[in-house]
């Protein structure tokens, strides 16, 4: 909502919240977004400078069922996806 379309308590109440430590901020009743949330993020220029080229020797199989479910993405943006959705499940089961 646009701070100018406020009513004059709309506003008072936004700059109260505005002013509060982020620990004094109640946020039990928000859920926490799923990781997979993550992936969908896009904020150009990052990211991408923190990629590193790699040669890794996978298996002929696995290449070719990635390739063919990859839908219209590489398969290495597909296989990256699948690593990163793994080290998350594991990292949330260690943690």
């Amino acid at each position: 909502m646009n701070k100018t379309m406020l009513s004059p308590e709309q506003a008072d109440r936004i700059a109260r919240l505005e002013a509060l430590p982020d620990d004094q901020i109640d946020t039990v009743d928000i859920p926490e977004a799923p990781m997979e949330n993550a992936r969908l993020a896009r904020r150009p220029g990052l990211g991408e400078a923190l990629a590193h080229p790699n040669a890794v020797t996978l298996d002929a199989d696995l290449v070719d069922w990635f390739k063919e479910h990859a839908g219209d993405k590489p398969y290495q943006t597909e296989i990256n996806r699948v690593l990163r959705q793994h080290v998350a499940r594991t990292e949330k089961k260690i943690a």
